[in-house]
């Protein structure tokens, strides 16, 4: 292995959420050029435009040692590959390796003798050397770790947090062998400046990944059960949780939807590669059919809140607030959301949303749903307050309520406002 950082030419595969951010602080170091099949998005960032919101214009405009393109070819100039393209599963809740096969795909075609291709993307232990790595060496030519090297370096990106940013975040790498593993430490050294932690393998790198989201997400299934439980007690959820955070060593989980891209998603990854190996995974799955089911307990708590409040639920006019997947962020990818709608729909109700972080085109290309562009007084049944943007805090209870008819309900699932405030909190 012949490479030098100061000979280090980056390709970064996927510019979202994580492949943007990723490539704008390499370009600080490194020559980049960033890739994205996706030409209009192309067109914005050579615009000085991130619809992610997660890159200011002014970072974007300062990034001069970076060329932003949708031609495969620009990457033959690369020796150093970073693939951060999304790994969402399909509607049987199987892994969708498909966009990480393409990626894959496209490196092999321009892979030369000495290169890198490091993986960034979510997947299941093994995935990196059983799925990726043969696609390289069948299509280039190549053989592994004597012409060329791969490593996984786990994203660790929080769409939205303007306070845990890349180059704060400690990052986890790995390589095909002791070289390769030390020269990329070292690539990912030059940015991220709370340090690295060097994983034993890239099976040890691609695992820890996988159980951080399953464990943040068994975390919240379980608060998501005792809101159940504490609702039959008619008791609020939030008070409980503030009286049980008195003591030091009680984590501070909330109960809510679970979607995004991470969460939903990657616990699905480990059982199916769990299965795979002949284990029925149990505690995992049966955190993830309870959070997977926290909608339809949302909308049935909506719907008889609407009953006891002798409001005809049949052609009920509901507004929801919020359509991402969280707080402050435009991400709509798995949003559970939606799976409040269709669940309200069911009841024959008219559901109205809005969420003024979320691009109205994407919404409706997205999930044929078709945003309001602004809020009417004295028009709902009930108001839903389903993600906790800092706008909807900011209105306050006061002119939320005067969305509402004479007799309506305000179900508050982010804890936006106190019990005393709203009829309902989750």
């Amino acid at each position: 292995m012949n490479m030098k950082l100061k000979s280090t030419n980056i390709g970064v595969i996927g510019l979202g959420y994580v492949g943007l951010p990723l490539a704008i602080e390499f370009s600080y170091k490194f020559p980049v050029i960033g890739f994205d099949i996706n030409a209009n998005r192309i067109l914005d960032l050579n615009s000085g435009v991130d619809s992610t919101n997660e890159v200011e214009s002014k970072n974007l405009n300062k990034a001069h040692n970076i060329i932003f393109t949708s031609d495969p070819d620009s990457l033959k100039s690369c020796n150093f590959y970073i693939v951060t393209v999304p790994t969402p599963i399909n509607k049987n809740k199987r892994p969708d390796l498909g966009p990480l096969i393409n990626a894959s795909n496209l490196i092999a075609t321009v892979l030369k003798k000495g290169d890198v291709v490091v993986y960034e993307s979510t997947v299941y232990p093994g995935a990196t050397e059983e799925d990726c790595v043969p696609i390289l060496e069948n299509i280039s030519g190549l053989s592994l770790n004597k012409d060329f090297y791969v490593g996984y370096s786990p994203e660790r990106i929080n769409p939205g947090d303007k306070t845990h940013r890349l180059p704060d975040i400690k990052k986890v790498t790995s390589g095909s062998n002791k070289r390769s593993a030390d020269f990329i430490d070292q690539v990912y050294k030059k940015i991220i400046l709370a340090g690295t932690h060097k994983a034993e393998s890239i099976m040890v790198a691609e695992a820890a990944k996988v159980i951080e989201n399953t464990q943040r997400d068994l975390n919240i299934a379980l608060i998501n059960e005792l809101a159940m439980i504490f609702n039959l007690m008619e008791i609020d959820t939030e008070s409980v949780l503030k009286a049980a955070e008195t003591k030091w060593n009680f984590l501070p989980f909330r109960p809510g939807l679970v979607g995004g891209h991470c969460i939903g998603v990657d616990p699905y990854y480990l059982t199916h590669k769990a299965e795979s190996l002949g284990y029925n995974p149990e505690i995992i799955l049966a955190g993830r059919r309870l959070n997977d089911g926290m909608a339809s307990f949302v909308s049935s708590q909506l719907v008889k809140l609407l009953a006891q409040k002798n409001i005809k639920i049949n052609s009920s006019k509901i507004l929801i607030l919020g359509l991402s997947f969280k707080e402050d962020c435009p991400d709509i990818r798995n949003t559970k959301v939606t799976d409040i709608i269709e669940e309200l729909r069911e009841y024959n109700c008219k559901v109205s949303v809005y969420d003024p972080w979320v691009n109205k085109l994407e919404a409706k290309k997205e999930y044929g749903i078709s945003l309001l562009d602004k809020v009417e007084d004295n028009s709902y049944d009930a108001i839903l307050i389903a993600v906790g943007h800092k706008e909807f805090k900011k209105m306050g209870i006061k002119k939320i309520r005067a969305l509402g008819k004479s007799k309506h309900v305000v179900y508050d699932l982010k804890y936006l406002f106190s019990a005393t405030q709203v009829d309902k909190r989750l």
